[in-house]
């Protein structure tokens, strides 16, 4: 539809409009009575008063045809142009799509291989970052070159301008991404952990799962998985239990004060040494730790591997070896008592230890342990 066809239309309906025929019920009326009217009616004039009601611009002041139509020859002529210039840069548009999909798998295959060279190294963390930043380093520049195609007139200095001060108002909007994306890229580099560590980090311990740039995933004893944001994980202390090739274990068992406190020492560490996972080299070792209101306490302490399930299994088979071996040779583990000795206490043998009565063994001849009761009484 071209602009002068758009002018009639226009013109055609701001026409006065004309009067409809009489009513066919006149029957009387003759045919030239018809033309005549008709005649009449034709021959009037066109309404050409400029303060008739009709498109008006924008100054308020009505607009000719003329006007209208120079218009509509201007927008037409406009879309025309964009037309065209849109018709003319697809070839380009084209070749920039091209480019940059050129770009994009150079960026894959880049990654795929420091991957590849980096998979068999402790530093496949380090690998793994730097494979994603080639990645995003080449994809930047293959969106530069199709930027360039497309609109030449676009330099890339003005475009890295804008970018930069666009980059601070995201930098506001996404801080805590931002914060555990820097995060993850340190963690990755600096490896304070690996996959496969177990680590205790604020609440939460278990297996590392996978280290992300976003947030490091932990699966803890019970087969849950947690995620802890890189953030949290750099900026807390972290206890990394698998990184040495051992870890100690200990446990107090009490024995009672009428037995021998040096034989119940050397049953448990002789226990020790011979559970397996118990490790040689550091060897166990028994310590008097507490002299408590009903026990003499021995601690006794050993080495085994580090992961969580090897600590706890060998753990449960030293304590129940121990426990096994004490009642066998009849060492006391009292449950605590209290005892309560009612005396007078201005008596003469108050503050006699080898006379006193509210404290046991006293004396040259103290009770006798169960084991000796049990060895007379065999005899």
């Amino acid at each position: 539809m071209t602009a002068a066809t758009l002018t009639l239309l226009f013109l055609f309906a701001q026409a006065p409009a004309t009067d409809d025929a009489t009513a066919s019920g006149n029957a009387t009326q003759s045919e030239a009575g018809d033309d005549t009217a008709d005649k009449s009616e034709s021959s009037q004039p066109v309404d050409t008063d400029p303060n008739t009601p009709g498109v008006q611009g924008e100054d308020g002041s009505n607009l000719s045809a003329g006007d209208v139509g120079a218009d509509l020859d201007t927008v037409w002529g406009t879309i025309d142009n964009l037309l065209e210039g849109f018709v003319a840069r697809l070839p380009f548009l084209a070749i920039a799509v091209v480019v940059f999909g050129l770009f994009y798998l150079a960026a894959k295959l880049a990654r795929s291989l420091v991957r590849r060279f980096t998979a068999e190294k402790q530093s496949a963390n380090v690998g793994r970052v730097l494979g994603r930043v080639a990645q995003w380093v080449i994809l930047a520049i293959g969106l530069l070159v199709a930027l360039a195609i497309v609109a030449p007139s676009v330099k890339p200095g003005d475009l890295l301008a804008t970018l930069g001060v666009g980059g601070v108002a995201i930098g506001f909007a996404f801080k805590d991404i931002l914060q555990n994306f820097l995060a993850g890229i340190l963690i990755l580099l600096n490896e304070p952990f690996k996959v496969g560590d177990q680590i205790i980090s604020g609440d939460h311990e278990g297996t590392v799962e996978a280290i992300e740039t976003r947030a490091t995933l932990l699966k803890t004893y019970d087969g849950r998985r947690v995620v802890i944001p890189n953030s949290e994980v750099y900026t807390s202390p972290v206890t990394v239990l698998t990184h040495y090739p051992a870890a100690r274990s200990q446990y107090s068992i009490g024995v009672g004060y009428g037995d021998d406190v040096e034989e119940a020492a050397r049953i448990m560490l002789e226990t020790a040494k011979n559970t397996e996972g118990v490790l040689g080299d550091p060897a166990p070792d028994v310590l008097l730790t507490d002299l408590a209101e009903s026990t003499v306490n021995l601690t006794v302490r050993w080495w085994s591997k580090p992961a969580r399930a090897d600590v706890v299994k060998v753990s449960s088979d030293v304590v129940r070896s121990i426990k096994l071996a004490l009642d066998e040779a009849a060492i006391d583990m009292p449950y605590p008592t209290q005892v309560l000795l009612f005396h007078d206490q201005t008596e003469e043998t108050d503050g006699d230890r080898t006379r006193q009565r509210e404290g046991w063994p006293a004396g040259s001849q103290p009770p006798r342990s169960r084991l000796a009761l049990q060895q007379s009484g065999q005899s």
